[in-house]
């Protein structure tokens, strides 16, 4: 993807990213293919690039490889895909690496121009033994991961907005000293077993929108100056909002919006590069499809309000 002129929406995007489902699946699956057609709606222009598949040692590297292989051969046990919510078909195998290889995308196009982000992903319940939640292979552990061992920065930060806890991604990176985890999200929602982040901030239901940002400002606050990531990673599930089917908490569209312009701003000021996944949303996929742009367009416009002509600075020291 060329850098583009600061008004083009820098996205990573393929047909691919959305799979026929079984009718009447509870999981939105449209709202991926919606979301180029929701942003030009919105008139937001876009610089938009189809990612490369990921390769499967990728995957390889944060999941058990008798997983990945039964998911590569579209062979995962009934059990797993029950537990996943999806059959693991070929089609379905196809958008996992899609997704994963835009996530590694954007998040390069981050590191050399300041902001981009994923048209999919934050893939967040997949954990190192197998999926969940509607999610088959975690992209955000994986690009993370990849990003680290291929030297193109040093430190990262996976800030998890969704409102359900990012255990799969916590599980994975429990432990390490160069990928750090964050999520904020409803206490009492799924998965009923949480994972134990490197900072978890579990909130009560029905918190809106002054609430909720106070909170995500402290957190930046602290997460930059504990950890100094020389990326983040964005899951910014838009199903914290009032009236999304699997929510529990009360942002309305203009908290949302303020959530994700909120972290472009923080990171473009502390010279920090963003790539942004849109994570979770349920209900009317074209409702949820417009709730995902008008995110990303905040967080976009806000970014190129806060930070200096040119590329950031930091990016070239490596996360150091």
């Amino acid at each position: 993807m060329a850098r583009a002129d600061r008004q083009a929406l820098p996205l990573l995007h393929h047909a691919d990213y959305s799979v026929a489902l079984e009718q009447g699946h509870g999981f939105p699956m449209d709202k991926y293919a919606l979301l180029p057609g929701a942003l030009a709606a919105a008139g937001q222009t876009l610089a938009v690039a189809a990612p490369p598949p990921m390769p499967a040692a990728w995957a390889e590297a944060v999941h058990d490889p008798d997983y990945v292989a039964a998911v590569l051969a579209a062979a995962v046990p009934p059990a797993m895909e029950r537990r996943i919510g999806i059959r693991v078909t070929s089609a379905v195998v196809r958008r996992s690496l899609l997704v994963a290889g835009g996530t590694h995308a954007a998040a390069l196009h981050a590191l050399a121009h300041g902001w981009a982000a994923n048209g999919a992903g934050g893939s967040h319940h997949a954990g190192p033994d197998g999926g969940a939640g509607y999610c088959v292979l975690n992209d955000l552990a994986i690009a993370a991961n990849r990003l680290v061992a291929e030297g193109a920065v040093a430190r990262i930060l996976i800030l998890d907005l969704d409102v359900h806890q990012g255990d799969g991604t916590a599980l994975i990176m429990a432990g390490r000293s160069d990928v750090f985890t964050l999520s904020i999200h409803a206490a009492r929602n799924f998965p009923v077993r949480k994972a134990r982040s490197h900072r978890d901030i579990a909130l009560d239901d029905g918190v809106g929108d002054a609430d909720y940002l106070a909170v995500l400002a402290e957190a930046l606050g602290t997460a930059f100056s504990q950890w100094r990531p020389g990326l983040v990673l964005l899951q910014a599930g838009v199903d914290p909002h009032r009236e999304d089917r699997l929510g529990r908490l009360a942002l309305s569209d203009v908290g949302l919006a303020a959530r994700d312009a909120a972290v472009a701003q923080a990171c473009a000021r502390a010279g920090v590069p963003l790539a942004v996944t849109l994570g979770g949303g349920y209900g009317d996929p074209a409702v949820v499809a417009a709730r995902h742009a008008a995110t990303l367009i905040a967080g976009w416009q806000a970014w190129c309000a806060a930070a200096p002509a040119g590329e950031l600075p930091g990016i070239a020291r490596n996360g150091e």
